[in-house]
C-alpha cells in the first residue's frame, strides 16, 4: 500500500477513472449489441434508429478519451457496413 499522500490520492483517481471508463465502455458494448439483434431481425427501420444511437455513444466514449479515434471509426464502419447490407 502507499504511503505517499500524492501516490494515495493517485490510487482513488485511478479507481474512479476505471469505473467512469468501465461504465462507459458497457454503454458502448450495449448500443452495438442492439444494433446487431435489429439486424438479427431484419428490422432495417430499428437497425438505423440503433445504429445512429451507437455512433452518438461510440463518438462520446472517443471524445472522453476512452476509445482511441482509429477504434471508434472501425466501430462504426463495421455497424454501418453491417445495416446497409440489411435488404
Amino acid at each position: 500500500m502507499a504511503n505517499i499522500k500524492s501516490a494515495k490520492k493517485r490510487i482513488l483517481v485511478n479507481r474512479t477513472r476505471a469505473a467512469r471508463n468501465k461504465a462507459i465502455r458497457s454503454a458502448v458494448k450495449t448500443s452495438i449489441k442492439k444494433v446487431y439483434a435489429a439486424i438479427d431481425q431484419n428490422d432495417k427501420e430499428a437497425a438505423n434508429q440503433a445504429l445512429k444511437n451507437a455512433v452518438s455513444t461510440i463518438g462520446k466514449a472517443t471524445s472522453k478519451g476512452v476509445y482511441h479515434k482509429n477504434t471508434s471509426s472501425r466501430k462504426i464502419s463495421r455497424l454501418s457496413k453491417a445495416v446497409n447490407a440489411l435488404n
